[in-house]
């Protein structure tokens, strides 16, 4: 880890001194410059004694000194770390800087009656009883969709709870390793399972914390297609250390296990279906959802065909649905889609047709 720190330091200094155009002491910078993936590569394979070197040269040598007092050299490792491992740390003013949890609320619905489809929001105790009453009504389905792409927590518990609604009795569904400690927070099932049909889980962005271990769970006991895009990669517990000045670092200093055995940090759960989506379009059908339903967002209109009729009367209204959906694009913006829901839908139907067969 140092020599990773050490490394970044020196190409923030040395990209700095490229761009100096006067001896003025460097500033405070939020994040280090990024080195191309040349420079990049080249810094990561140092070893130690040419990084300890690499110091010691530049404070002989630099033309500018002030730029490389210790307080700007344990700056520039800080600012380093925090682009290298992004949601590992972070410098906030307060400890009342804590980022708000989620307050998005569940819903649910049924596709074509029988695909269930639950967007689980935030993991908390009211919508837990949410998921409860839905899962109920969609025992008899034979697929349920879990949307986790509002979702995210800090509280590893309440994630477990979520999970054990899928998984098996008696199971890991993941643990919390700390540095130090003799022994991980181990989270296991101790209830049967209220759906036990196919399942898929959506994810994105951000999907973050506790969300991103039940999507490991439901991956690996459900055999769940993951669909969408990467979560967040923050699967971790943070501790607010005090700085003297006031200001707090925030640190990842747990790590959630998945049952596989690897660890959610920061890699991540990867898809196995990558749908791309805008977050300001994912956002809108969230939030109308709720008046209108997620099945505006996810299918088509149907369109007129031709037809003897119209053959008989001399029209085609194939094409005047056309030239009619041509005018109203004119008009106003056409409604969001939600293509990731819709490929979950489609590899529900996919697999239903292939176990008939």
């Amino acid at each position: 880890m140092f020599s990773r720190a050490a490394a970044t330091a020196i190409s923030v200094l040395l990209i700095a001194s490229a761009a100096a155009q006067t001896p003025a002491p460097l500033r405070p910078v939020a994040a280090s410059p990024t080195p191309t993936p040349a420079t990049q590569q080249l810094l990561d394979s140092l070893p130690q004694g040419d990084l300890a070197a690499a110091i010691n040269l530049l404070k002989a040598n630099f033309v500018n000194r002030d730029a490389l007092s210790e307080a700007e050299l344990n700056r520039a490792t800080l600012a380093g770390l925090l682009g290298r491992i992004p949601g590992a740390l972070a410098v906030v003013p307060t400890r009342e800087s804590s980022p708000a949890e989620s307050t998005a609320p569940f819903y649910g619905e049924v596709f074509e009656s029988r695909i269930g489809y639950v967007r689980l929001g935030a993991l908390t105790p009211a919508n837990l009883n949410e998921l409860d009453k839905k899962l109920t009504e969609m025992k008899k389905l034979g697929a349920v969709i879990v949307d986790l792409r509002d979702s995210t927590t800090s509280d590893f518990a309440a994630a477990a709870e979520f999970a054990k609604r899928f998984c098996p009795k008696g199971k890991t569904l993941f643990s919390v390793r700390k540095p130090g400690t003799r022994q991980d927070r181990v989270f296991t099932s101790d209830r049967d399972p209220v759906f036990q049909g196919l399942t898929t889980v959506l994810l994105d962005k951000e999907t973050a914390g506790g969300a991103e271990a039940l999507a490991a769970a439901l991956r690996f006991y459900n055999r769940a297609l993951a669909i969408g895009q990467i979560s967040a990669g923050r699967a971790v517990e943070y501790a607010d250390l005090p700085l003297p000045s006031g200001a707090i670092l925030r640190v990842a200093s747990a790590e959630a296990i998945g049952p596989d055995g690897q660890s959610l940090f920061p890699a991540g759960v990867k898809p196995d279906l990558p749908v791309e989506m805008a977050m300001v379009d994912k956002r809108q059908i969230f939030q109308l959802s709720a008046q209108k339903g997620m099945a505006p967002f996810v299918y088509e209109t149907e369109r007129p065909h031709l037809n003897e009729a119209a053959l008989i009367a001399g029209t085609n209204p194939e094409l005047e649905a056309a030239e009619a959906q041509r005018r109203a694009r004119a008009r106003e913006k056409q409604p969001a889609r939600d293509p990731v829901v819709q490929r979950a839908i489609d590899l529900v139907t996919s697999l239903e047709v292939y176990q008939k067969r």
